[in-house]
Parts: C-alpha cells; structure tokens; sequence
C-alpha cells in the first residue's frame, strides 16, 4: 500500500511538474503584446496615419522566425480588414535578430581547487611495456581534466513592417501590394492561440 502511494505521489508531483513547465516552454502564440502574459512576445500596431501603421510581432527564444514573420502578416490581414480595407502594401520591413550566449560554469566541476584540499593536483604514473614510466599531470592540458562549460545560444526575433492600407482592387504593378483576405485565409492554419 505504501509503495504505490509512494508511485501515485510521484505520478502527480511529475504532473504538476510538467503543467508548470509547459506554460513557459511554449513559442509565442498569437497575442497582443502584454506585460502580464505569461509567455511573453506577441504583436503590437501603431497608427501613424489614416492608412498607415507600424506593425510589430516579437516572439519568445522558442519562437522561430519563419513564425514571427507569418504572424507579423496574419496581424497587417487581420488590421486591414479591421479597419474596413481590401488590401495592404509593405512600404518598410525589418527583421532583428538578437543573439545571446550564455555560459556558465559547472559549479559542482572543480578538480584544481578545493575547500578540503586547497592545494591538491591529481597526478599519475604509470609504466608502458617496451616505452618506460609514464606520468600524467594536469596542467599539460588534458581535456578529461578541463574545465566543464555549458554554452546556450539563445536566439529571438521581432520583425516590423510599415504597411499603407488600400481599398478596391489590388494593385498588380506594386509587388508589395497583399491581399488582407488571401493572406488571411492561408496563414489561419498556422496559426496558435493562447491557451486559456
């Protein structure tokens, strides 16, 4: 009885475990741009005028770019057509990439110093038949014995466009010209809500 307790009490604590880390593992998903979200990233627009606004989609280190852009043209669509417009032409685009490298030290890896032997060095000697006595110290450089390193890479993207709103038929000459309706209806697939 008190071992499948123990299992059962295990069972729930690695639930629990994974519901608490599912909420922050996830890319960003289609959300306006808040403080308070748990999962940070998600899309902003600026008016600049009647027809013109600055859009923005920012995603998380999960968030790939190829995402962060789709979901930077689903929100110029869903705007267009929010203000009542047929079509939207991308005047500037801009993409950042910020990269950022992490790297820690081992805290629990240190075989040259040490509280309880403060001036301890590992060193052996052993002998090679037909080639003599061999010793290995340290300090000569031997990988096994380097310092253990842990690098992260962590990538994140924001892409912006300033797009000018149009109404009436596309324009065919302008390659930047985009339908609101096609654009949305063929990225609406790919695209990921915030779970509730």
């Amino acid at each position: 009885m008190q071992r499948r307790s123990k299992r059962l009490l295990m069972a729930v604590s690695m639930a629990f475990a994974f519901v608490v880390t599912g909420c922050a593992m996830s890319s960003t998903p289609y959300q306006p741009l808040q403080s308070a979200s748990r999962i940070s990233g998600g899309y902003s627009d600026i008016r600049i005028d009647e027809t013109h606004y600055r859009v923005s989609f920012a995603g998380n280190r999960l968030t790939s770019r190829e995402r962060v852009e789709s979901y930077l043209l689903f929100r110029a669509a869903e705007l267009t057509l929010l203000k009542g417009y047929d079509y939207f032409v991308i005047e500037d685009r801009e993409v950042e990439h910020q990269i950022e490298r992490q790297i820690r030290r081992d805290p629990l890896y240190d075989p040259w110093y040490s509280p309880y032997h403060a001036y301890w060095r590992p060193y052996w000697r052993y002998y090679r038949a037909g080639h003599g006595w061999y010793h290995w110290y340290p300090y000569y450089g031997d990988p096994f014995w380097a310092d253990r390193y842990d690098v992260r890479t962590i990538e994140r993207f924001e892409a912006t466009a300033d797009i000018r709103l149009g109404r009436g038929p596309l324009p065919n000459a302008n390659l930047r010209a985009m339908d609101a309706r096609e654009v949305r209806n063929r990225l609406a697939p790919q695209i990921e809500y915030p779970s509730n």
